[in-house]
């Protein structure tokens, strides 16, 4: 499934997360939620000067914004390039919403660099 495939969640299911996102990324809110619904996505890592990585993530899906979603990343197929973060669902949301922003802009599938340095918690 393709993110161009994504039907969009309902006004009921976006309604949720409303309060926690803001401005012009609630346009892309119910592709996101209808992403997050899947469970998994696969997509590249962007690396300059080289080629990109695959990688599949794969989270449970929590009920609610505040409930904590737990994201799983692999990298190129090894399980030594494993990667696990804890997050808020509507703090996952919103990197689910620059993932499509980013999307639509550059036609590749791959989170931010916030989420990575998240992922790798190098702010920690």
């Amino acid at each position: 499934m393709s993110i161009e495939q994504l039907q969009p969640a309902t006004q009921q299911q976006a309604s949720v997360y409303l309060p926690y996102i803001q401005g012009a990324k609630r346009n892309f809110l119910p592709f996101a939620i209808s992403l997050y619904q899947k469970g998994v996505l696969e997509g590249h890592r962007k690396i300059e000067a080289s080629e990109n990585i695959p990688f599949v993530a794969s989270w449970n899906i929590a009920t609610l914004p505040s409930d904590l979603t737990r994201c799983r990343m692999q990298f190129d197929g090894n399980a030594d390039l494993s990667y696990e973060v804890m997050m808020a669902s509507f703090e996952f949301m919103s990197f689910l919403i620059e993932l499509m922003e980013n999307y639509k802009r550059y036609r590749v599938t791959d989170f931010s660099q916030a989420f990575y340095r998240k992922l790798l918690r190098i702010d920690e």
